[in-house]
């Protein structure tokens, strides 16, 4: 058979079988049953054999727990917590890392029931690995060996009970182990290895199927091991199936299960479901009012301490009116109010930092996270309205409807634009004829006192009103305040001027026709309302009168007729003739009155708007044209001369007249300075040397050689300028500086068009007689300087040419009087020997 060696009996003992059968063969009392259990540990004293260097959740052993009824939770706990811990499924953890001393560890483990907080406690042995010499703590380390049942062969001569399989107990591995891998678990072999030679083999999840290649075991020893660290929270156990067959393939062994735990170490942080929470409670509300409720998960084992979260609140912003206005359910995360004066109008939102911390909240060991609860405040009606005053006043004139006669105004504490803020208003006294009435602006939440019904001056000059203020809903439970505030509404009716009107209206004459004209036909009474204002005696006058048969005294009313009465007048209809009369008094009018000292004389059009006091008014807009002048004595204007158009003044005027003379001026002033440019560039004009004519250009020698012969000039220039670049063929606008502008010249001597080299002295010679005799010419005979020219020029010599006067003993003192064109040639003949 099949066994597994290792840890406290994980096989049935041979009384335990015999046990078994007899139980198969005949059934036990439930009473008999239910004495022989006993919850507890198993042990007083539990031992166990441990390696010196433990690090920190680092699995050590299991503690064994019996529980009679399953329905029990118990709860472990460890004597010395800050070295070990027990999760709930009974395994001991070390809780940091230290090495064992020789001396045995002891510490006390201890079980209570959650329920009836019965407790039962049992004392753990830890002993240290003894130090071994001359072989490998590898080959000395004890590996738990799972032995396969076997099965009598039926060719036996002995008949023998097959024994039941074992039921292998779960392997607890914890996840991230460090290894080193791979790192060996078990070793599998059967009983029958002794006579035949045997290979073993697991398949299952982590074997041979995805994942693949976790788990492997030698086909020769049976050695199952695990090749890398495991993560709980991907896979949190795997059932693995041994087998065992011979070298042929046969099975010679039943398969037997295994089954593979993932311990669960704290490697994963809680993380709430949202990093912010909204929640609102209403303001005034007792403590305990549930709030919200936040929740955090942990990826760690939910039923180990590793995921068993709790929860606490780190910090409340503002900390008024107390710094603990709420509480938190440490395990659900519900939160609730511990604390009165929750006040809207004072704090409108709290802000909670909420901490979930798992290992059942120990801040020592314990992994946590944060997250942010936003908590506001909802208004409820716990501020009536309250008027601004105790007294409003107004006034509106009289015979006026739809008018707001005053303001009522009131504040509120509450959220505005909510039925807890918005304001009713109602009359309690003070108008029993119900002539005004009160509505709210939906914006300002005032109160707007309407007159509905047109009020009588000579009846009624003041009304005091009463009124109150509410909410639109009653206010919140608990309020001392009132539910209302009252204020007085003093209104002042204003007389206005009313028409008078005659009575009867209309007036019915009786009065056959022919009546001649001067007649008397009746007399006209009409009635002023206005009792209280200081007016003259009414006017009377004529409004409509077709046929234009009569007339009214504009004083007493009497009316007369001023032509003889037609009854076959188109003007009659039915035998009725119809007209009109008007009766006013002195006071429908208005005054015109000037608002500054001084205003500029002109013509002014006033626009004037009339409105009757009718409903709905009617109105119409005149415009009114005011002249403002100087007046004389008798009211006449004695400055219409200078009033030009309509509304221009004086200063416009001179405005105007000053524009035009600096205009003027400027103009003048642009000329002037043109005139002078023009008379300076044609100054300058003269005294520039032309870089365009070939024949006075001063050339500048470094050595001066032989004269022109050293320049290769063409003569042909001097001798017939005119042919190489006539007037007709130059282009616009291109003019030596010294030019003559385009007008009638002198007539100068055409010179022959062969060239000739001797004929330049003959045309320089009539060139300067017509220059002597043309005052306007420019000076084309200006001095010209020149060095030593040497011999053999073409052009022969100067020397000889002569002026065509006889110049050698005449004065040129002259010359000063020609002006700046002639200077030089002043200095030059009229200096003297000089």
């Amino acid at each position: 058979m099949f066994r597994i060696a290792g840890a406290p009996p994980r096989i049935l003992p041979p009384l335990a079988l015999m046990l078994l059968a007899a139980l198969q063969q005949a059934p036990i009392k439930a009473t008999c049953e239910d004495m022989s259990c006993k919850t507890g540990f198993p042990e007083d004293v539990h031992s166990a054999v441990v390696s010196r260097s433990v690090h920190g959740g680092q699995p050590l052993l299991n503690v064994r727990f019996r529980s009679c009824d399953g329905n029990k939770k118990i709860h472990f706990g460890s004597s010395e917590p800050g070295d070990f811990r027990v999760g709930e499924d009974g395994v001991v953890y070390a809780e940091r890392s230290f090495q064992l001393s020789a001396e045995p560890t002891e510490f006390v483990v201890s079980a209570q029931d959650k329920e009836t907080q019965e407790e039962w406690q049992m004392r753990v042995k830890l002993t240290p690995e003894p130090a071994f010499t001359g072989t490998s703590a590898k080959d000395q380390k004890k590996i738990e060996d799972i032995v396969f049942p076997w099965q009598q062969h039926k060719h036996s001569s002995h008949l023998k009970r097959q024994k039941r399989d074992w039921v292998i107990p779960p392997i607890n591995l914890p996840e991230n182990s460090r290894g080193p891998f791979p790192q060996e678990l078990v070793r599998i072999r059967s009983d029958r290895d002794k006579s035949l030679s045997l290979r073993y083999s697991v398949t299952g999840p982590g074997a041979d199927q995805p994942p693949t290649g976790i788990f492997i075991i030698n086909p020769i020893s049976g050695q199952l091991s695990v090749t890398k660290p495991l993560d709980r929270e991907q896979i949190a156990s795997f059932h693995l199936r041994a087998h065992a067959v011979d070298v042929n393939g046969n099975q010679v062994e039943n398969p037997i299960d295994i089954v593979i735990n993932v311990i669960d170490m704290n490697d994963n942080r809680p993380e709430f479901l949202h990093q912010v929470w909204n929640g609102t409670v209403p303001e005034g509300s007792k403590p305990g009012t549930y709030v919200m409720t936040v929740t955090a998960i942990d990826a760690d084992d939910p039923n180990a301490q590793n995921g068993m979260l709790r929860y606490r609140i780190l910090s409340q912003a503002p900390s008024s009116p107390s710094p603990n206005m709420f509480t938190i359910n440490n395990e659900t995360g519900d939160i609730i109010t511990v604390a009165a004066g929750l006040d809207r109008e004072k704090v409108q939102q709290y802000t909670l930092i909420i901490q979930a911390t798992d290992m059942e909240g120990n801040p020592t060991y314990g992994l946590s996270n944060t997250a942010t609860a936003v908590i506001t405040v909802t208004d409820v009606n716990d501020n009536p309205p309250e008027f601004t005053a105790m007294t409003f006043y107004g006034e509106v004139p009289e015979n006026r409807v739809d008018v707001i006669v005053a303001n009522l105004t009131v504040t509120d504490k509450d959220q505005p634009h909510t039925p807890a803020w918005n304001a009713l208003y109602r009359m309690t006294g003070g108008d029993p004829t119900g002539r005004f009435t009160i509505l709210t602006d939906p914006n300002s939440n005032d109160g707007l006192v309407t007159v509905v019904k047109p009020i009588d001056f000579e009846t009624n000059r003041m009304f005091v009103l009463t009124v109150a203020a509410e909410n639109q809903v009653p206010l919140a439970k608990g309020i001392q305040h009132p539910p209302q505030s009252t204020a007085t509404v003093s209104i002042t009716v204003i007389d206005v001027n009313e028409s008078p009107y005659f009575v009867p209206n209309p007036k019915l004459v009786r009065q056959e026709e022919g009546l001649l004209a001067g007649s008397t036909l009746t007399t006209f009474t009409a009635q002023d309302p206005d009792r209280y204002m200081q007016q003259t005696s009414l006017r009377y006058s004529k409004l409509s009168d077709p046929a234009n048969w009569l007339k009214i005294d504009p004083v007493n009313g009497q009316i007369t007729t001023t032509a003889v009465l037609d009854r076959e007048s188109i003007y009659v209809q039915n035998n009725m003739y119809n007209a009109t009369f008007l009766a006013s008094d002195n006071g429908d009018h208005a005054q015109l009155s000037l608002r500054i000292r001084f205003l500029e004389a002109g013509i002014y059009d006033v626009p004037i708007l009339i409105t009757d006091s009718g409903n709905p008014h009617a109105s119409s807009t005149s415009v009114l044209k005011v002249k403002v002048c100087q007046c004389d004595i008798n009211g006449d204007c004695t400055d219409v001369d200078r009033i030009v158009g309509a509304g221009l003044g004086t200063g416009a005027i001179i405005a105007i007249l000053l524009c035009i003379i600096i205009l003027l001026i400027l103009v003048l002033m642009f000329v002037v300075w043109m005139k002078r440019r023009d008379k300076e560039r044609q100054a300058k004009q003269l005294l520039i040397d032309p870089e365009d004519d070939v024949r006075d250009n001063i050339l500048k020698y470094d050595e001066e050689g032989g004269g022109e012969e050293d320049q290769d000039y063409d003569l042909s220039q001097l001798q017939q300028p005119d042919t190489v670049e006539p007037d007709a063929i130059k282009p616009v606008g291109v003019r030596r500086l010294d030019e003559r502008p385009i007008h009638a010249e002198p007539q100068y001597p055409v010179r022959s068009a062969a060239p000739h080299p001797g004929d330049i002295g003959d045309f320089i010679n009539e060139g300067l007689k017509a220059a002597d005799n043309d005052p306007t010419a420019p000076p084309y005979d200006s001095l010209l300087v020149f060095d030593y020219e040497g011999s053999g020029s073409t052009a022969g010599s100067l020397s000889s040419l002569n002026s065509s006067s006889s110049g050698g003993e005449q004065d040129y003192d002259y010359l000063n009087d020609w002006g700046p064109r002639f200077k030089k040639l002043a200095d030059m003949y009229g200096g003297g020997d000089d």
